[in-house]
């Protein structure tokens, strides 16, 4: 079986977790040390893959079996033009 492509929508929640998340984690942590911040960048893109995988696919909705309308009369609903009185033109 396939693995199904992720949404946009999946992808764009999962891009700005990963953002947000290591800004927030290395401005709280304060850390400076390369193995510091391998963890944060580690631990922040296993979020955004968590947080991307989540995100509620949208399923196809069944479409409703469309009925015929009940066979009415069709009615005018604007009214006939009044007729417009002829006029003649004079010889000349």
């Amino acid at each position: 079986m396939a693995m199904p492509r992720p949404t946009a929508a999946q992808l764009a929640y999962g891009a700005c977790t990963v953002i947000f998340s290591t800004f927030a984690m290395l401005l709280l942590s304060q850390t400076s040390s390369g193995a510091g911040i391998a963890v944060i960048a580690v631990a922040a893109l296993a979020l955004g893959l968590l947080v991307a995988m989540t995100v509620p696919v949208s399923q196809k909705r069944p479409t409703a079996v469309e009925q015929p309308a009940p066979q009415e009369p069709v009615r005018a609903s604007i009214p006939a033009p009044a007729p417009e009185p002829v006029r003649e033109r004079a010889a000349s």
